[in-house]
């Protein structure tokens, strides 16, 4: 399933959760049934009052719970003025040889701003957790809040040719925390047991933002990155890209009292993002709301040696009963620059608008669906022409490029031949600035072999891989200046492959 989408914005139909295909289902399976209604809700938040899309009136929305083996059916009816694919539609799948925390969202344009919600899949019966059974568990949804409609917010940036403007608040479940103005209201807490063991379920759905997350006074034991069990290892502090899940234990081991959590972005690189630090309140059973609670010792925002750090702890748990399947040998190598180019733009103010682009090809949204037009044949919606390297090899994260950052624009796709072997390398590259990218893998897993700063340097560093043990997940994020390496099996057809860049613009390659 990965990454689970429920909702889309377009007028074509699109499938947005990703689906396993339908089997008989055992006898021991239950159908889990849901009705979601996308509505149009008044919602205040930091003094501000608006209109959001939700989802059953709720911001986040509703959890979809289900376990291993079970039928998931989700009726989802539209009664918002904004497309959602189609305005009734059945979705309808078997959850399949999963388990652990994935997440539902809108898909393109920035209603996922407030269409987004977790997905819960527990073990079959009988199957325990690879780790200690917690007594409890709690799911933490990390988003971002705009004080304006986030239409008009992407539109005024696309007039003007460069990114929205940034959130004002970031949210833990929906809410900022008191250190925002009129939000000791709009704070989530959740209350402790002095001894019990506590499973937080840590999703990032903030459209934009890496983000720190910690719990003041306690250690944190992760155990799972999106939907995969890990070696468990304990952390003061998180990091989490846009898209990815992480699941922790939380022993209630101190001292009586109020704890802050915490969460607040990651960037060490020169952009402009919503700095403040959102919070929420982990509370022992019988402590009064008079005591201040204390704050986490997060790391700076531009701490690189953390994240680096964080990430290189990160491992498959590579056991007999969850094996990491690393592919050994590679049938496809792709190698894909991300950047950050400058285009003509007429209607844009300043004549100019900045394009994201895999490979300097900045992807173009068609009008018919890939999917629609490769079943039903229907010429000219798009090329299979896209490179596996890009055109004019460079310094990638040298010196920043200043002229000649014009992109090619197109709806160009890659093909890959059924139940090959794929490696592909993610390159940041300095076109005006480096930065990190959070990207995603629709409908698979992958194995995050390599990671590194600087140029790939294909003659060494996949000497360095990590083929034993390394982590598998969905989305991954690529270093400000550095690179990804990441391998998979393409044995799910017609899958994209997708990237969101921290500045705003949503690129494809396509797989």
């Amino acid at each position: 399933m990965a990454m689970g989408k429920i909702l889309s914005s377009g007028p074509i139909l699109r499938f947005l959760l990703y689906l396993v295909a339908l089997v008989s289902l055992p006898a021991d399976a239950a159908v889990k049934r849901y009705q979601f209604d996308v509505q149009v809700k008044n919602v205040s938040r930091l003094c501000h009052a608006k209109p959001i899309v939700t989802v059953n009136g709720m911001f986040p929305g509703p959890t979809i719970y289900a376990r291993d083996g079970d039928r998931v059916v989700i009726n989802v009816t539209n009664y918002a003025q904004y497309n959602m694919s189609i305005h009734c539609y059945t979705y309808d799948f078997n959850v399949t040889g999963q388990r652990g925390t994935l997440w539902w969202h809108a898909h393109i344009f920035w209603l996922r701003a407030t269409v987004y919600g977790a997905i819960v899949i527990m073990p079959k019966q009988g199957t325990p957790f690879p780790f200690p059974q917690p007594d409890r568990e709690t799911n933490i949804v990390l988003g971002e809040w705009w004080n304006n409609d986030v239409e008009e917010v992407v539109k005024q940036g696309n007039k003007l040719g460069l990114p929205p403007n940034t959130s004002d608040a970031h949210t833990i479940n929906g809410k900022p925390g008191p250190l925002f103005p009129c939000s000791e209201k709009h704070t989530f807490a959740m209350e402790v047991e002095q001894g019990k063991t506590y499973l937080l379920r840590i999703i990032n759905a903030a459209l934009n933002d890496e983000l720190f997350f910690a719990v003041a006074g306690h250690n944190m034991t992760v155990v799972e990155i999106d939907a995969v069990y890990t070696k468990p290892f304990t952390t003061q502090a998180i990091l989490i890209a846009p898209g990815q899940t992480t699941n922790v234990l939380v022993q209630a081991n101190q001292a009586p009292g109020r704890y802050f959590m915490a969460a607040r972005p990651f960037m060490d690189a020169p952009l402009t993002v919503d700095n403040k630090t959102a919070t929420a309140i982990l509370q022992y059973k019988g402590i009064p709301n008079t005591i201040l609670p204390i704050l986490p010792k997060l790391p700076l925002p531009n701490d690189t040696a953390f994240a680096l750090s964080y990430n290189a702890k990160l491992r498959s748990l590579n056991s007999p009963l969850y094996p990491a399947n690393v592919p050994l040998k590679v049938d496809r190598r792709l190698f894909y620059t991300i950047g950050l180019g400058i285009n003509p733009c007429p209607t844009c103010l300043n004549g100019t608008r900045l394009s994201a682009s895999l490979n300097n090809i900045t992807f173009v949204m068609p009008h018919i669906g890939l999917l629609q037009a490769h079943y039903f044949n229907i010429r000219g919606v798009y090329t299979a022409d896209f490179p596996d390297r890009p055109p004019q090899p460079f310094n990638y994260t040298g010196a920043p490029l200043t002229a000649n950052l014009g992109t090619t624009s197109g709806t160009r796709l890659s093909k890959i031949a059924f139940n090959s072997t794929v490696e592909l390398v993610l390159q940041d590259t300095n076109l005006q600035t480096v930065e990190s990218h959070p990207f995603h893998l629709h409908g698979y897993n992958f194995l995050v072999v390599g990671t590194g700063i600087g140029n790939f340097d294909p003659a060494k560093d996949p000497a360095k891989f990590n083929l034993v043990d390394p982590p598998e997940r969905n989305t991954v994020g690529v270093p400000t200046g550095g690179w990804t390496a990441i391998r998979f099996r393409a044995d799910n057809p017609d899958k994209e492959f997708g990237s969101c860049t921290a500045i705003w613009s949503c690129i494809q390659g396509g797989v």
